[in-house]
């Protein structure tokens, strides 16, 4: 977990030997040091909702936010690799343009290496486009973005910073914006379990899970019709017990 560079974005390697960075904005690495910056995308989002949409022929997802591209670049070698046939539409919103401007150096994982050619396309273009796949990079507010669209994703990677950090993208007005965005199906992942977000999704009608694997500390999975094969947390009990912790809400925080 060595510091690898002095920028306003420094670089670490994670526990797994992938590389991340830390913005000094919001005082928080990309991804989590201690499970590893690939393992956590890799098994906190795209295996989970590529399992929980594996009937699928054509996936939508939303990815808050774009930020180093690791997302990206998973969700590309997945598919590739698990799910070739399938149809992929990715979206993602950031607004650190400073960021965005180091990408093409930066020190992802060999497995990338086929992929890197499509991110740099992105990066330039803010579009690439085959037969096959689409990503779609939107350089701005994240809000803003996710306002445009209605019954398009069916999933979403919630993995902004963390609500300590960056309130706006975890709010009970947040998630609303997010669930008029997502398919009725449709399924959210996020590696926060805290109470006050999960607060923000269940006042937005979300079932709850607290999702578990080997790889990666617990985290959260979120979907808009009950997962049938899975028991969703019991919001109602933990809200008894615990009635001064209330969700997030741009009121809060205006």
């Amino acid at each position: 977990m060595k510091n690898l560079s002095a920028t306003t974005h420094p670089l670490f390697v994670s526990a797994d030997g992938s590389c991340t960075a830390y913005s000094e904005q919001y005082g928080e690495h990309y991804h989590s040091l201690k499970d590893g910056a690939l393992n956590e995308t890799l098994h906190k989002h795209v295996i989970p909702g590529f399992t929980l949409k594996k009937e699928k022929k054509e996936l939508h997802i939303l990815d808050i936010c774009f930020g180093l591209g690791l997302n990206t670049l998973t969700t590309l070698w997945y598919y590739k690799t698990h799910a070739p046939d399938t149809k992929l539409f990715l979206y993602s919103p950031e607004l650190d343009e400073e960021l965005l401007a180091t990408l093409t150096s930066f020190n992802y994982p060999e497995i990338f290496q086929p992929f890197l050619p499509i991110l740099h396309v992105v990066l330039q273009e803010g579009c690439y486009e085959d037969k096959q796949c689409r990503i779609e990079l939107f350089r701005g507010d994240a809000r803003e973005y996710v306002r445009t669209f209605s019954d398009r994703f069916d999933i979403v990677y919630q993995d902004a910073f963390s609500p300590a950090k960056n309130p706006t993208l975890w709010t009970v007005e947040y998630f609303a914006d997010i669930h008029k965005a997502m398919k009725k199906d449709a399924v959210l992942t996020t590696y926060s379990i805290a109470l006050p977000v999960r607060l923000a999704l269940y006042r937005n009608d979300f079932y709850l899970y607290l999702w578990h694997d080997e790889k990666v500390r617990s985290f959260t999975v979120a979907s808009k019709k009950p997962l049938l094969e899975h028991t969703p947390l019991d919001m109602e009990h933990k809200i008894r017990c615990n009635p001064n912790i209330l969700p997030l809400s741009d009121t809060q925080i205006a």
